[in-house]
């Protein structure tokens, strides 16, 4: 073996041994974190598709959406043409719903985050993530499986007391490579398995590359899903918080 040869494998062993440390100080608050920044954004613009699949029909919905941190997020719906111009605004903790065929806000109170968000498997806490997964739950590192061929980190999310959280526990697995969620489940306050996410296509949307279809299960009704596709996502843009008003929910187009 030539002197070079013998450098080349020592340089190599040192670099896997340097990432295999990095992954070890990892904790399971870093790894949520991340995935949750990487989704999020300092801010977000995109357009998006949902199809939601029952065993006798489908329905589709196409919408463009906005979001500022974790406090602002709108959602117009621009199709079908019956749900055409409806506005979903989340500031904080509040959300309202702009209704033009009645034309009407309504606001949407806690006790209802855990409804149908326009008769999908999707919640109206999934649609404005009124809840966050990084400062409502404690997080617990289960260790390490592979989920549809990728190497994933598992992860339980226990909520904190009196956050404003729907769940009872979330179990997550990020991807170890880009740290994207590409599994969860969702469970109720009787440990009962409720929801299953799964994520797919990893693509690249603006400066990064996310999972970009969403497909959302919910365990007791066979033959029923809902599919999320991001169309088109670009992240830290420039938007303002006065964006974010009910009075803009009704000039918005």
């Amino acid at each position: 073996m030539t002197d070079k040869l013998k450098k080349l494998i020592l340089t190599t062993l040192m670099l896997a041994g340097l990432q295999g440390m990095q992954a070890q100080n990892l904790n399971a608050d870093d790894i949520v974190r991340k995935a949750d920044e990487k989704t999020r954004g300092l801010s977000s613009q995109g357009t998006m598709t949902m199809t939601v699949v029952r065993p006798d029909w489908t329905r589709t919905i196409s919408m463009k959406t906005w979001s500022k941190g974790r406090e602002y997020s709108l959602v117009l719906i621009t199709a079908p043409a019956k749900d055409k111009g409806q506005v979903f605004l989340k500031i904080k903790t509040e959300m309202w719903n702009w209704v033009p065929s009645i034309d009407k806000t309504i606001k949407i109170p806690p006790s209802m985050m855990l409804q149908s968000w326009m008769g999908s498997d999707f919640t109206n806490d999934d649609l404005v993530r009124q809840s966050s997964i990084v400062i409502d739950y404690t997080h617990k590192l289960l260790g390490r499986e592979k989920v549809r061929d990728l190497d994933c980190y598992k992860i339980e999310l226990t909520p904190l007391p009196d956050a404003p959280v729907v769940w009872g526990k979330v179990v997550m697995w990020i991807t170890v490579k880009g740290y994207d969620q590409w599994m969860t489940e969702y469970y109720d306050e009787d440990n009962k398995l409720v929801n299953v996410a799964n994520n797919y296509e990893i693509r690249k949307m603006g400066d990064r590359e996310i999972p970009t279809r969403i497909e959302m299960a919910p365990q007791t009704k066979k033959g029923q899903k809902t599919v999320m596709q991001i169309d088109d996502m670009k992240f830290n843009i420039k938007v303002e918080e006065g964006f974010f008003s009910q009075q803009n929910m009704i000039k918005i187009r």
